[in-house]
């Protein structure tokens, strides 16, 4: 199995199925992508119709949430997450799913933020801005022998990432739990 296989099957089970969760800023999920992200997903296949609009009636509302397939989540995770976050060039697939799942919860400048500080946090010197560039994959890369011990640094700033996130918005609280599993895998 593929590593991007192996990581948005981790995804979707994390997920789960349809929700619309009062607090939720990214309104209504299916399979984990939410209405705000389908709304600004612009057209990256270039057939000149927005990728959000999953039910081709000319507009992403609610109704392409709802009756997103498990296909469709699939194929906006691949060209809308694992591409432009150069997972495939990512050698551990310990560290490739848990930045893929990390992109998908939080957004790939925060994902890349915390990897970057994790790296620098175990000897490396990269700039913190979140851009996943050469020198952050190679930084990755050149821990490949040292990928659980990276990954477990992650884990615990992720952790420190929603837990503040919940200290500036206590109405997140409810989300504690779930994060803390996400962080923790």
């Amino acid at each position: 199995m593929s590593n991007f296989k192996w990581a948005v099957e981790n995804v979707l089970h994390h997920e789960g199925g349809f929700n619309d969760i009062v607090g939720d800023s990214g309104g209504a999920t299916n399979w984990g992508i939410s209405l705000r992200f389908l709304q600004n997903a612009g057209d990256l296949d270039g057939d000149g119709l927005p990728d959000g609009d999953l039910d081709g009636d000319g507009d992403v509302d609610i109704d392409d949430i709802r009756n997103a397939s498990r296909a469709e989540a699939v194929k906006l995770y691949r060209d809308h997450f694992w591409k432009p976050n150069k997972c495939d060039a990512i050698l551990s697939g310990l560290l490739s799913n848990k930045i893929f799942d990390m992109a998908v919860n939080m957004g790939s400048k925060q994902a890349w933020k915390i990897v970057q500080r994790s790296i620098n946090k175990l000897g490396g010197d990269l700039v913190v801005d979140g851009i996943v560039g050469i020198n952050t994959i190679a930084a990755v890369n050149s821990l490949l022998a040292k990928d659980f011990e990276l990954v477990t640094v992650i884990r615990e700033r992720q952790g420190n990432f929603y837990e503040t996130l919940i200290e500036r918005k206590p109405i997140l609280a409810k989300f504690r739990l779930g994060w803390r599993r996400r962080a923790a895998f």
